[in-house]
């Protein structure tokens, strides 16, 4: 069983509403490093409650996946009712995480007025304020244009802006309460999803390159850009991915291949240096030529053995079935995850969050409400409505 150590963020309060990928998981993220998270829904769930992938019992396993850690309370937030319940839990938690239009009960400047230092995040899609989500932002980045092997866009499967997104959420409400703790006082912290992709697009130099330049890289397939990569498909139909970033991998690859001299000759002939990457990256087609008839020639294990030996990046491909089924690193070796017996799916690994403190991970992972399960508890607790009240709410405000 691994050590674990008291999450470091126990003490904090933070209501969700929201929806979706970004806001859930960032206030998951604070959830697995010990805040008190209550996620609000309309009663039957938001429209995120049933998202596929689903249980053969109808359970989204989507859902469970996002809220794992968390307090699920549903309330009726057309009605003036439950919109002050809402604010009044708002209130006592002191923090609130939305991606929810800000206007009406649940505007800065209304929900300030109920909690004076409140601290709200707010995440939007565009940042004029107009809707967006991953895949609509996605498709303005450029990134789909050079994904795959010619300029046809291909969407990524990975909503890697609302990750991003989610990751700033968690670090945006933590600096507010660091700040918030020297100076008392709340505020109002609004991100949008398309200022993520720009930050991102911008940080990893793609904006400045168009304008210093003129130009931008264009589709590589599974190559890399400005050094030497590239995946092979090796004699058991299966594929790898070989990575040359220093010289020490140059000189690796050629001694796993045996093919060192032959790479060699390939620097004379085309006027290049092979010492640096980019002269690597301009000889890559030669370089591939030379080197995939080894690949064709042993399998992916074969491969993948030789190249790690002689110090290479390599990587073998493999499906969702295959990490799951056969690799050791997604398994309770890891200490990352552990398994949690989620209500309406099943027994599953689960990760806690992915960092370790002094070398020990936090608590480990938690399982996911029923939607609406907590809403007596919390209610009560927190906000100490008698059990004929929580019930004379709505006799359809129950578990689900």
């Amino acid at each position: 069983m691994t050590d674990t150590r008291p999450a470091p963020l126990t003490g904090l309060k933070i209501v969700e509403i929201s929806a979706f990928v970004a806001a859930p998981l960032g206030s998951m993220t604070l959830a697995q490093l010990g805040a008190d998270v209550i996620r609000i829904d309309p009663i039957g769930g938001n429209i995120d409650a049933n998202r596929w992938p689903i249980s053969d019992d109808g359970t989204s396993i989507y859902w469970a996946s996002l809220n794992k850690g968390k307090r699920s309370v549903t309330l009726d937030l057309k009605s003036e009712e439950g919109q002050k319940i809402a604010t009044d839990l708002i209130a006592e938690a002191d923090t609130l995480i939305t991606n929810l239009p800000a206007r009406g009960w649940l505007s800065y400047e209304n929900l300030n007025q109920h909690r004076e230092d409140l601290v709200m995040l707010r995440l939007g899609g565009w940042h004029d304020g107009s809707p967006a989500v991953d895949y609509t932002v996605n498709a303005a980045s450029g990134f789909p244009i050079i994904t795959g092997d010619d300029e046809r866009p291909v969407n990524n499967a990975v909503p890697a802006w609302d990750v991003a997104a989610g990751l700033y959420i968690s670090n945006g409400i933590m600096a507010a309460e660091l700040d918030r703790r020297t100076s008392g006082k709340g505020q109002e912290i609004t991100l949008a999803l398309s200022d993520v992709m720009l930050a991102t697009v911008g940080n990893l130099g793609y904006i400045a390159e168009v304008q210093a330049t003129g130009k931008t890289r264009g589709a590589l397939g599974n190559g890399l850009y400005g050094a030497y990569g590239q995946s092979f498909e090796c004699s058991d139909g299966r594929q790898v991915m070989v990575v040359v970033i220093s010289n020490k991998h140059w000189r690796g690859l050629g001694k796993a291949t045996g093919l060192a001299e032959k790479l060699e000759m390939i620097g004379p002939l085309l006027d290049v240096d092979l010492n640096t990457e980019g002269g690597r990256f301009e000889a890559r087609e030669a370089i591939d030529a030379v080197v995939r008839p080894w690949f064709t020639r042993h399998t992916a294990a074969e491969a993948e053995e030789a190249l790690k030996v002689a110090g290479v990046l390599v990587g073998g491909f493999q499906t969702f079935e295959e990490l799951v089924n056969d690799d050791p690193r997604c398994s309770v070796e890891n200490a990352l995850l552990s398994e949690i017996d989620q209500p309406g799916v099943g027994r599953v690994l689960a990760p806690r969050v992915p960092l370790q403190f002094g070398g020990t991970p936090v608590d480990a992972a938690q399982t996911a409400p029923h939607l609406g399960g907590d809403t007596a508890e919390v209610l009560g607790s927190v906000l100490g409505l008698t059990a004929e009240e929580i019930v004379g709410l709505s006799p359809t405000d129950t578990v689900r």
